[in-house]
């Protein structure tokens, strides 16, 4: 089975359905290795005349294409000066995830098909979400080739592949008892979209993929909630309740998915004590005990429950048409590939 899934920035999707489209396919499919590609600094390292001959394909006035042209040379304004863009697409302009999209599409999707149509020997899929690319392998010379001359793809369009976040790891569903056989560990985890996605089991045994609130982005989010409580400390409790609930709720709405409950359950508990830091702080006379700021925490925090389905269920919804088990086409997988 192979499968393209291209999520990124594109009307009717979100990362949620790159999310799901990830966890059915390493769940239904046999691969062995996954490699974990991050390009360095991509918005900032898009090459012009490629992404304009790429755009030509698409649009024949030449009107768009020479607009699009100025507004990648608009550069930006640094101490007062405005210093013309030489690369990369505009930081905050509302086209530059559409040309990327379009950037991508000609030098990785587009290859990464005839790749596999001349090359893979086994199953293989890959889910990109912008810049972030999760490819599936079965046998790991597969993916050291493809990893290869992906490096050298990439390169003939002056982008790289981070050296720290690029990774190729043994996961799937046959990972863990292939590692206990060879003497070695747990399989590694990787990131994606705010995720770690582990290898694990459920309770009847079937491979599934965990995935867990990365604690980096977490711990990012607190630090960042403490400093807003700081500046928000002499404000009426109220306000501050209603602005952390906004800020939980928020933070839920993502990652309330299938087996994360213990991390809702320890960010919920960390803001919660961050707030009960600030109130304390208000004034050397204030006691504020854990079983009043427990008061507080129930009556404007929300509590820890899963908002999102199982992947499986909601992908069948979104996909009707998919067959489990199918030999189907390298976009088929998750509906509106690379065509």
């Amino acid at each position: 089975m192979v499968s393209l899934s291209n999520h990124g920035f594109r009307a009717g999707r979100n990362q949620h359905d790159a999310l799901d489209a990830l966890a059915v396919a390493l769940e239904r499919t046999a691969v062995n290795f996954i490699l974990d590609a991050d390009i360095a600094g991509f918005f900032d390292t898009v090459d012009h005349e490629h992404l304009i001959r790429f755009v030509e394909h698409r649009i024949g006035d030449r009107r768009v294409v020479r607009l699009i042209r100025k507004w990648l040379k608009a550069g930006v304004m640094e101490d007062g000066e405005v210093r013309p863009g030489e690369v990369g697409t505009p930081q905050g302009a509302v086209i530059s995830p559409l040309l990327a999209n379009i950037y991508l599409h000609y030098v990785f999707d587009l290859w990464a098909q005839q790749w596999r149509k001349r090359h893979a020997q086994g199953n293989l899929i890959i889910v990109r979400y912008a810049d972030d690319i999760v490819v599936g392998v079965a046998c790991k010379a597969d993916a050291e080739r493809f990893l290869a001359e992906m490096r050298e793809r990439l390169r003939q369009f002056a982008l790289t592949l981070h050296p720290d976040k690029t990774r190729l790891i043994e996961f799937g569903r046959f990972a863990a008892e292939d590692r206990k056989k060879r003497g070695l560990g747990k399989p590694d985890s990787f990131d994606f979209l705010g995720f770690t996605h582990i290898c694990a089991r459920n309770r009847r045994g079937w491979f599934i993929v965990k995935r867990r609130s990365r604690r980096d982005r977490m711990r990012a989010k607190l630090r960042a909630i403490k400093e807003e409580l700081r500046r928000r400390r002499h404000e009426p409790t109220d306000e501050q309740g209603h602005w952390l609930r906004q800020v939980v709720t928020g933070w839920f709405n993502y990652h309330a998915v299938p087996m994360n409950s213990a991390a809702l359950a320890a960010f919920r508990y960390h803001v919660t004590g961050l707030w009960r830091r600030t109130l304390r702080r208000r004034s050397q006379r204030d006691h504020t005990t854990w079983r009043r700021i427990t008061a507080l925490a129930n009556r404007w925090l929300p509590r820890p429950r899963i908002l999102h389905p199982w992947p499986s269920i909601r992908f069948t919804v979104t996909h009707p048409r998919w067959e489990p088990g199918a030999r189907i086409g390298l976009a088929g997988f998750c509906a509106g590939g690379v065509r």
